[in-house]
């Protein structure tokens, strides 16, 4: 029968990583850090403000969306009332001129 090895013996059992700054030691009691500085660090760098994040402005999508118009079928970017019919548009999506005929044209057209 092979006598069983108390983990107590056995130093890769026993010994810890600081999560801190990665130092191998012998814990004892409850202690997580290797020494008073790793835990006085690591105490700092969770209870600092948080820094503020910068989100970009706020841009408009309306300017970059294609209307058509349910009547006369005229397309619009960026203008939702059809001025001819005075009636609202029905939105088609995002795009812009089109290269070619300077007309507004849909990405999901293009995609087609």
């Amino acid at each position: 029968m092979t006598a069983h090895r108390s983990p107590s013996r056995n130093d890769g059992v026993t010994t810890v990583t600081c999560p801190r700054c990665g130092a191998g030691f012998v814990p004892s009691g409850r202690r997580r850090w290797c020494s008073d500085a790793c835990r006085q660090a690591a105490h700092r760098r969770r209870h600092q403000p948080a820094e503020a994040v910068e989100l970009p402005p706020h841009r408009p999508r309306k300017p970059g969306t294609v209307y058509v118009c349910p009547d006369c079928e005229q397309r619009y970017l960026g203008e939702q009332y059809c001025p001819d019919c005075s009636t609202f548009s029905r939105r088609l999506g995002g795009g812009g001129l089109c290269p070619s005929c300077d007309e507004p044209i849909a990405h999901a057209e293009l995609q087609s």
